[in-house]
């Protein structure tokens, strides 16, 4: 029998903790009301082995890609070997090309699960169900994650989202580059995604608009910026765009600042 609720009454971190459990074996789906968002997690025997957002579960190579393991270029020029196009062919392949290991697919899939689950733990509300017995198919590669330490990990991830959404509640403001001659610049350290965030901020760009453009979702735009504000690199502007200035559709990169922090930051960076 299907077991169904909202989060609003059963949180996600008490679903698993009864999954864990009671070692359940079946899929939950859930969908988040505020942005229509969807997830499905797998589950055998109270541990989490596949999980799919937005209505479908990611192909290998897609995950790779996204957990920084494959580039682009590399997940195309597998799959045009590819006969079949299977998960388990694609990581054949890509051991057997020598580009990635066996651990290296565990791991990236172990990632994504994790990461996946994480973001939905920031849904407050949204009906769930789950179906007993219910495994994904035959030919997706699945990693097996306990449960126990992801939801203390998920249950700390809500307590930083409550705390972001404190520091940085309002997302349609835009960015501006702080401009901080004190600081000590070998002590500047920015992430792959930071240095993304930074390539639109101007005066045109709201913060939403960038997440929505590079495809960031609410925690971790607001975790991106509140790095970058604790480190002295930007500030948020104190009120929305002007009026009068287009909102464009899509954020624009941004311009030369001149000696701005940030260039001086990257001509920094060059010379050590």
């Amino acid at each position: 029998m299907a077991i169904k609720g909202n989060l609003r009454d059963v949180g996600l971190n008490q679903l698993l903790n009864l999954i864990y459990l009671a070692h359940k074996t079946g899929a939950l789906a859930i969908e988040n009301e505020a942005s229509r968002a969807d997830a499905r997690l797998y589950f055998k025997e109270g541990k989490l082995i596949q999980a799919a957002l937005d209505g479908k579960a990611p192909r290998l190579t897609e995950i790779m890609v996204r957990v920084g393991k494959l580039t682009p270029e590399q997940a195309k020029a597998i799959h045009a070997r590819s006969r079949v196009d299977t998960d388990k062919e694609l990581g054949l392949l890509l051991i057997q090309n020598g580009i990635l290991n066996q651990q290296d697919i565990i791991q990236g899939v172990k990632n994504y699960l994790l990461e996946a689950v994480y973001q939905i733990f920031t849904w407050r509300s949204g009906n769930f169900r789950f179906d007993p017995n219910l495994l994904p198919p035959d030919e997706r590669i699945t990693v097996a994650v306990t449960l126990d330490h992801l939801i203390i990990e998920g249950t700390r991830r809500v307590q930083e989202w409550e705390h972001l959404k404190d520091e940085l509640p309002d997302l349609d403001v835009p960015l501006k580059f702080a401009e901080r001659p004190d600081l000590n610049l070998r002590n500047v350290s920015l992430s792959v995604e930071q240095w993304k965030v930074v390539s639109f901020i101007n005066s045109r760009n709201t913060i939403r608009q960038i997440a929505s453009f590079l495809k960031i979702d609410e925690f971790q735009i607001r975790r991106i910026v509140y790095g970058l504000q604790t480190a002295g690199l930007v500030d948020v502007l104190p009120s929305p765009v002007a009026a009068s200035a287009p909102r464009a559709t899509a954020p624009v990169p941004s311009a030369p600042v001149g000696r701005s922090l940030i260039t001086r930051v990257i001509d920094r960076l060059r010379s050590l």
